[in-house]
């Protein structure tokens, strides 16, 4: 594993721990090259007993993933498209693959993850946010469409449906303390001790006796969210390709959408455009 293997990614390894670390400037937008990364990546570890812990972090400390790339195509996402499990699109095949992994998956949020970027965070095994850094949101339903890359179903098993509902049609960014206390999060652990915190449970993990972490995952399975998952995408088809999402998406792109400063307040910036 190395630098070079990847295009958006930065690869290296410490001992059984795997350290992932997201690089796709300007904002890491979930594109892509950064999908087709991941998976290989994934496939890649899942056939590597050595690893039994991936932590991904970001090179950008205000971005973990910013969301989905709204200038993705159909045909640009036709390569990701042809190499699909049964049941699933292009994006929820990401979140899939990462719940299914053997090894323990852990996100170091020090920064802003939305839409499908937040549904990463939700389908790893655990995840730490920064306090007073991190932000999740899921921001589909300003754009005029739903989470259509897992979250319907990652956040109802997280957080119940009360919750989800409210995440999913409030579309506002919540901080590090509400995403603990609602379980979008593991936990929320000051800024300056996200590292050391992360690093040290990834360590002692990786770190049990031989057959401990398999056990774990073999015991503690991911539920099986085939049926929903279906129904999600059923919904987010029916959104996605009306000419009103493309009009929103198209305006969110020429008023700031996918740059820095558009994305400090991605919700506030489609708030905007929809008075």
């Amino acid at each position: 594993m190395g630098h070079d293997a990847y295009q958006t990614l930065r690869v290296s390894r410490r001992n059984a721990v795997a350290h992932v670390v997201i690089d796709n400037p300007p904002v890491n937008v979930l594109g892509v090259a950064v999908m087709a990364d991941l998976r290989r990546l994934l496939d890649t570890l899942a056939g590597d007993d050595t690893v039994r812990v991936i932590v991904f972090a970001s090179a950008d400390p205000d971005f973990f993933l910013a969301h989905v790339d709204m200038t993705a195509t159909p045909d640009t996402l036709a390569g990701l498209a042809a190499d699909l499990p049964n049941g699933v699109n292009v994006f929820q095949a990401v979140g899939e693959q990462l719940r299914r992994q053997p090894q323990v998956t852990i996100v170091k949020l020090a920064g802003k993850a939305r839409g499908g970027g937040a549904e990463f965070v939700a389908a790893a095994d655990m995840a730490f946010a920064a306090i007073g850094k991190a932000g999740l949101g899921q921001v589909e339903a300003l754009m005029g469409i739903v989470p259509g890359g897992g979250a319907t179903q990652y956040l109802t098993e997280r957080v119940g449906r009360h919750r989800a509902l409210e995440i999913v049609l409030g579309a506002d960014l919540m901080d590090a303390e509400t995403a603990e206390r609602y379980g979008w999060v593991n936990r929320a652990v000051p800024a300056d001790r996200l590292d050391e915190f992360v690093d040290r449970l990834a360590g002692n993990i990786a770190a049990l006796p031989d057959g401990v972490v398999a056990a774990a995952k073999h015991a503690i399975v991911p539920r099986d969210h085939s049926d929903g998952l279906a129904r999600e995408n059923d919904a987010w088809a029916g959104l996605v390709f009306r000419p009103a999402t493309a009009r929103l998406m198209g305006a969110g792109l020429a008023n700031g959408a996918q740059t820095r400063d558009g994305e400090e307040d991605l919700e506030g910036l489609f708030r905007d455009l929809a008075g």
